[in-house]
């Protein structure tokens, strides 16, 4: 009885120890060795840079080792390195021969090798990640050259010789001022990266030389050694100092520019961010590339200011994501304390219960013995009670750990509800802090400096309130709140509407595009349309990224007996099993592919479960496939006019109904705002004018010119504010594209841009700009342009009426155009009763989609409705001018029957055709 005891006290004890270890080890999984062949500040800022990124990955330790110009120590390191094991290596030659060896020892012992900013004399690295010197070599030269002119003479101040920078450095500045006869290349000294080296060469070449116009160091502290000794022997004014490395900070090249000490010094890039970025590329088996070449840029008198401003500014950001940093793991450390509490809690509880069991199983050994001496005969009966007592102990342990399990849930419910409501809280405060800072930014006496970091501030509270938003959103997925919309909804019509917001990306990639239909079926189902247009982009977006260049991607849609089935298929992408079964599990990720939030084929099948239907994914060599199904609803309101018209129309009115519902999810949404799409690059940018705009129109917006036009071509809006200086395409020619489109050729755009001078704004409005806002702008001024721009294009919504004309001279030649050729097909094609909008659209050179929202957006109606008006508007003219009888005007004009004609003249007349032949013959 002891031992057994004993035995329940050691388990217990045994699972806390094991699950405090637990919570408290991190396990590591790559380990990154990183060999630096110099100890100065600008490899000081790209160590900095490489453990700042590295903290963006989890299971990271990155080992930095440095040596100050030493092939031997170096050599050394690298072999710890390798001797250790780690998993990658960095590696910054100090010199490229003696280094080299020792490189291809690692990387044949199949260690990746990143070979950074210094080359070796092999290809045996994993891949490399610097500047090219030659290039800057010869950027520099070229920029010399300008100075002096074509006449001057240069002394050059290099670095370490065996180094391949140095050389690379020396060979692309003699091959840039070679071309110069007038310019001299009087010496090179090597000072091997120093400033006491640089000013010890210095002083012999002004003794050797009297005139010198300038002299060019391979970095800046050569630089400013050069410099000192000038100055000191009082020759500084006659000559002209050009470095390299252009780092931030006191003392630097930067400021060393803006003291005068230096004319010019060249950005040399650190690149550690991108080191560490690529290193784990590598390990993680992503595609990466084997050469980086950073870029280069001249800092001189007119941009050192910027410069310095600008990192002064960076620092104090990196410093703010450093203390966030501290914050989150004090957070992250204190809940796993409570973890520990919380289960350290319960199993001491389960402690408690398995001595009571114990307590209670000796006292009942007791007395069951005492009753055995005592009660001989009565061993039936005791038999019989200690079932009884057995049973009623069950019972008693069964309500305990239900008990238990109440608890628990309870107190997960608890923290759940403590963490919701904790960042509801979050936005009371939040809100306080942002209207004082917008209140103290709009006083004009506010110096520059609080202003600036007044604009900090509300930017990091933005931050941090779209943060709570979606702590928010997805709390709400968690605790199945989402709510199910459901209406009519036509599957065929909304993929094939869907399909166009592919199109450049499909052509971008050259993927290969195929939707497949079973003809001549009914895919009208009830459905939630916003969480339906979730479920196809997320699939068919999956489809597009896991697709190769040159792949193919097949979607296809078919009608069974009670489901309808659609399945996306894409090339190239294998799937192993046992991802298969799991995909759709929330937070999975598929092993080597890019990192995501892992929600998203979560929230597809929570979707199509919400619908009735069901989701499954197959891989094999080909590709993958995702199918999905949908239980075949019956719509019987899916239109009115189906139901109550007589069973001669019926062919007419499948027409209208098809037509009346091209739209999409958002088409249909917000229908009675008109649209807005602003396009700018800058985020901040986007969304303030987003929130000026949202209690009055329908936004859109896009971060760069190509997605902006795509959905200006997709949803078609009532105005466009674009940005114009944005990276690629920029606004003015983004403009120009949408006023040379059909589909967008009649949207007015207004351009945001900082730029205020004539000659720009001229430039914008000869690319089809129908206004121009300088930033900083006016909310109020942008708000009153928008509704004078909406409220004036209202007026070519008179198409087909009575008595009423398009206006000719608000419209673009294109719309002009537009209009006379669909007035023509329409005339030319009304008598055909099968005539319908998507035959009408093909003639157009428009998909029905694109006819419906241009018609809808410049006339305010239907295509449907305009075929229908231009039929009845024909059929009085045939009334009024011709002997015809009623039937066969109706034939003549396109109704299918002569009593649907009726009906559908007298709702737009007021009267019969019949009526009106009586009143014209009286």
């Amino acid at each position: 009885m002891r031992r057994y005891t004993f035995q329940l006290l050691l388990i217990p004890m045994l699972s806390l120890f094991w699950l405090t270890a637990s919570c408290t080890h991190r396990d590591v999984h790559f380990r990154i060795g990183v060999s630096q062949c110099s100890d100065d500040e600008w490899r000081h800022q790209m160590n900095n840079e490489m453990l700042r990124e590295a903290l963006f990955y989890d299971g990271v330790e990155v080992d930095i080792r440095t040596v100050k110009d030493d092939n031997a120590q170096q050599i050394e390191d690298i072999r710890h390195f390798i001797q250790e094991g780690v998993d990658l290596l960095v590696v910054a030659p100090n010199e490229a021969a003696p280094i080299t060896p020792v490189v291809e020892e690692a990387f044949d012992r199949g260690i990746p090798v990143i070979v950074f900013d210094r080359k070796i004399l092999s290809d045996k690295y994993t891949a490399y990640i610097g500047a090219d010197n030659y290039e800057l070599g010869k950027a520099i030269g070229n920029y010399v050259a300008n100075m002096l002119h074509g006449r001057g003479n240069i002394v050059e101040i290099a670095g370490l010789t065996g180094s391949t920078s140095a050389m690379d450095r020396h060979q692309g500045f003699v091959s840039a001022i070679s071309p110069y006869p007038g310019i001299q290349l009087l010496a090179r000294e090597d000072a091997g990266w120093l400033r006491s080296e640089a000013g010890e060469r210095m002083d012999t070449l002004l003794k050797r030389f009297p005139e010198i116009d300038v002299v060019y160091a391979q970095n800046d502290r050569m630089a400013a050694g050069a410099y000192a000794v000038a100055k000191q022997q009082g020759r500084a004014e006659e000559m002209r100092f050009i470095g390299t490395d252009a780092l931030p900070g006191e003392g630097y090249g930067v400021e060393q520019v803006l003291n005068g000490q230096l004319d010019a010094t060249f950005i040399y890039p650190t690149g550690g961010d991108r080191v560490i970025q690529i290193a784990m590329d590598i390990l993680n088996k992503r595609d990466y590339p084997r050469e980086t070449v950073l870029g280069t840029s001249v800092v001189d008198a007119t941009n050192a200011q910027i410069m310095q401003m600008q990192t002064s500014h960076i620092a104090t950001l990196d410093e703010k994501i450093e203390t966030m940093n501290g914050k989150m793991s004090q957070f992250f450390d204190r809940y796993a304390t409570q973890q520990v509490v919380l289960y350290g809690s319960l199993l001491v509880l389960l402690l408690v219960v398995g001595l009571l069991v114990a307590v209670y199983l000796s006292l009942r050994t007791k007395n069951r013995l005492n009753r055995k001496l005592s009660r001989q005969k009565e061993k039936l009966e005791e038999q019989k009670l200690q079932l009884t007592q057995q049973k009623e102990q069950l019972i008693q342990q069964k309500e305990q750990l239900e008990q238990l399990s109440r608890e628990l849930e309870e107190a997960t419910h608890a923290k759940l509800v403590f963490f919701t409501n904790v960042s509801h809280d979050f936005r009371t405060p939040l809100t306080l802090i942002a209207d004082p800072v917008n209140q103290l930014l709009a006083d004009k006496s506010l110096g520059e400096r609080p202003h600036q970091l007044l604009e900090l501030m509300k930017k990091n509270v933005n931050i941090l309130l779209r943060l709570v938003n979606q702590i928010l959103d997805f709390r709400k997925v968690e605790n199945g709140r989402m709510e199910l919309h459901l209406e009519p909804f036509d599957l065929l019509s909304s993929f094939r509407g869907w399909n166009d917001s592919f199109r450049m990306a499909l052509l971008k990639k050259h993927i290969s595009f195929f939707f497949e239909v079973t003809p001549d079926m009914d895919f009208r189902m009830m459905a939630d349309s916003e969480k339906m247009e979730r479920i196809y982009f997320n699939l068919l977006s999956n489809a597009v990224k896991y697709t190769p260049e040159n792949g193919k991607i097949i979607v296809r849609l078919e009608a069974e007996a009670t489901n309808f089935r659609f399945s996306v298929f894409n090339s190239g992408s294998h799937i192993s099993p046992k991802e298969v079964d799991a995909i759709f599990e929330r937070f999975y990720q598929i092993d080597g592919h890019q990192a995501g939030t892992g929600i998203g084929l979560a929230l597809v099948r929570a979707f199509v479960e919400m619908h009735g239907g069901q989701i499954t994914a197959h891989s094999d060599e080909k590709g993958a496939t995702f199918t999905v199904l949908f239980p075949a609803q019956s719509v019987s309101q899916y239109h009115p006019t189906v139901v109550t018209l007589p069973s001669e129309e019926a062919e007419v009115s499948t027409t209208l109904v098809e037509t009346d519902f091209p739209m999409g999810e958002e088409e249909t949404r917000d229908a009675d705002r008109p649209a807005v799409l602003v396009i700018d690059d800058n985020a901040d940018i986007r969304n303030y004018v987003k929130t000026l705009l949202a209690e009055e129109y329908h936004v859109l917006d896009a971060p760069e010119a190509a997605t902006g036009i795509r959905l200006a071509m997709k949803y078609v809006p009532d105005v466009i504010v674009s940005d114009v200086m944005m990276p690629g395409m920029d606004g003015v020619e983004c403009c120009r594209r949408l006023k040379t489109e059909l589909q967008t050729c009649h949207v007015p755009v207004i351009l945001l841009t900082a730029c205020s001078l004539d000659e720009q704004r001229i430039q914008g409005y000869n690319g089809g700009a129908d206004s121009y806002i300088s930033k900083p702008f006016n909310s109020q001024l942008l708000l009153s342009r928008i509704r004078n721009l909406i409220d004036s294009r209202r007026q070519l919504r008179q198409f087909f009426g009575d008595n009423q004309t398009l206006a000719k001279e608000n419209i673009c030649d294109i719309d002009k155009d537009f209009v006379s050729r669909f007035k023509s097909l329409v005339e030319e094609k009304m008598r055909d009763p099968e005539l319908n909008v998507e035959d009408l659209g093909k003639d157009m050179g428009l998909s029905r989609v694109q006819l419906y929202r241009k018609l809808k957006s410049l006339t305010n109606y239907a295509p449907n409705e305009l075929l229908r008006q231009a039929r009845l508007k024909k059929a009085t003219s045939l009334l009024a001018s011709s002997e015809m009888t009623v039937a066969e005007i109706a034939y003549e004009v396109g109704f299918s029957s002569p009593s649907y004609f009726t009906k559908c003249y007298k709702e737009q007349f007021g009267e019969s055709p019949t009526d009106f032949l009586k009143r014209k013959n009286l």
